[in-house]
């Protein structure tokens, strides 16, 4: 069954819709979703589907609406139209707290409580659901984002930037997520440590057995740790493609304008070496 996704480009510089062809089993749905700030539209109408297991990116440029479609997911704000539900068991339900509970979100800021430690930061998630963390909690965290036992007593002010995005990722691990929400994580990072962040992200993602949802402005970013790559353009979804699908060419305009950006830097670096 086809379901409309978004927009593509035209090269009038107007959106129209695509057709996507997305059968497996979905953890979360958008149908119809529509979102205004102050009257005026900045997502939507667009339906979505995000499958089981993928670790989808949402690329766009500042302002396409990708951190609002985030938050949507999260159940952050409500749609002004149409529904967001999840899939974590045989029907699907709206955003409400249940749900939420299975969601792990890892911001842009990294957003640590500065008045806790490591260690407290990784666990509260699990004490405001209710549950209490096990002993072996914040060094089996610890191991997984690749921080030594020793930063658990720290405090997020002792830490680098790349560090405290470290500990966010495992504070949004700790209660064992059956869907991961990532909003630019590594945006403020030097490339260094942002690239082996996104490393380490994507094999958590395989390893642990996730569904992830990372939005990014780095298309060159979306193409190296995603499976599915959306991307966004006036609060609408005008491509909707594999990786190696947008390299060949696909996914319209806009998909492939963001490309170009990064085709010209590797061949000015390409040609620097020679």
């Amino acid at each position: 069954m086809k379901e409309q996704a978004g927009t593509a480009g035209t090269g009038s510089g107007e959106p129209r819709a695509v057709e996507t062809d997305r059968t497996s089993p979905s953890i979360l749905d958008f149908r119809d979703v529509m979102k205004a700030y102050d009257g005026k539209p900045v997502l939507g109408p667009l339906s979505l589907k995000i499958g089981r297991g993928s670790l989808t990116a949402i690329v766009g440029t500042s302002g396409a609406g990708k951190s609002t479609l985030l938050r949507l997911a999260n159940g952050l704000i409500e749609p002004d139209g149409g529904d967001v539900s999840f899939r974590f068991a045989d029907s699907a339900t709206p955003p409400g707290f249940r749900e939420r509970r299975q969601i792990g979100f890892v911001f842009q800021s990294v957003a640590l409580f500065p008045h806790l430690s490591v260690a407290q930061n990784i666990e509260i998630g699990i004490k405001i659901k209710g549950g209490q963390p096990d002993e072996g909690l914040i060094a089996r965290m610890l191991e997984l984002v690749g921080l030594p036992i020793a930063f658990a007593s720290r405090m997020p002010t002792e830490l680098s930037g790349g560090q405290q995005q470290r500990v966010g990722l495992a504070r949004a691990l700790a209660p064992a997520p059956s869907l991961l929400l990532l909003d630019e994580p590594f945006a403020a990072l030097d490339p260094v440590t942002r690239a082996n962040l996104a490393g380490r992200v994507r094999a958590l993602h395989e390893d642990l057995g996730l569904t992830s949802l990372i939005v990014t402005h780095d298309m060159a970013e979306a193409l190296l740790i995603a499976d599915r790559v959306l991307v966004m353009e006036r609060g609408l979804i005008v491509a909707d493609e594999a990786p190696r699908a947008l390299m060949r060419g696909g996914g319209g305009d806009q998909a492939q304008a963001l490309i170009a950006v990064q085709r010209d830097s590797a061949r000015k670096l390409i040609e620097l070496q020679q």
